[in-house]
């Protein structure tokens, strides 16, 4: 088998590093939701020494996953739980934060609901929720790019897309959690960053 290859985790990955980094710079325990190919992991595992960070996916992506940590040889990079955000099969072990790029807009709404609905119960006081990808905000796109992307999205599926900010607010609020921060990203893409108190 081949090691699977996402062009777009390997141009994103130098620009969100340099965003989580001095969030997590305190942080030890980090479990990442959907880690694809698992090229960030190995990319933010070595850049972040410090961190263990616990890959995580559905069990038919494992595999790639595995042969990206086996190459890399990283003892702070951990193989992948099988973890399905609309399941039970949740980490019983609780993480200073949570960390997901590109999954909200794949996942349906129920999905995503799901996620918070479980979040508070996997991080420790003071924990970090830090999500990367495209989001909306009032309701309405932030680029035309994003349009034809959320068009693409649910023509492929019609319960993905492009999630709306106040909504994931709210979810999150009703989590118990603090909205942080919002950082801008490059292509119309951006890191929200959820605390639990």
């Amino acid at each position: 088998m081949q090691k699977p290859y996402a062009q777009s985790s390997e141009e994103n990955k130098q620009v969100i590093l340099e965003a989580i980094q001095p969030l997590l710079k305190n942080r030890q325990d980090v479990l990442e939701i959907g880690s694809g190919t698992g090229q960030h992991a190995v990319y933010f595992g070595k850049q972040m020494p410090h961190l263990i960070w616990q890959t995580s996916e559905l069990a038919e992506n494992h595999p790639g996953i595995l042969l990206w940590l086996e190459e890399a040889g990283l003892d702070n990079v951990l193989p992948p739980l099988a973890l399905n955000v609309s399941g039970n099969d949740w980490p019983e072990k609780t993480y200073d934060a949570l960390f997901t790029a590109n999954t909200f807009h794949i996942m349906g709404r129920q999905n995503v609901s799901d996620l918070f609905a479980n979040i508070s119960n996997l991080l420790n006081s003071q924990g970090l929720v830090l999500v990367y990808g495209p989001f909306n905000f009032n309701g309405d796109f932030t680029s035309d790019s994003n349009r034809q992307f959320d068009q693409f999205l649910k023509n492929r599926d019609p319960n993905s897309g492009i999630k709306d900010f106040e909504w994931l607010n709210e979810l999150a609020a009703d989590a118990g959690l603090m909205f942080k921060q919002d950082i801008a990203m490059p292509q119309n893409n951006r890191i929200l960053c959820w605390q639990k108190p």
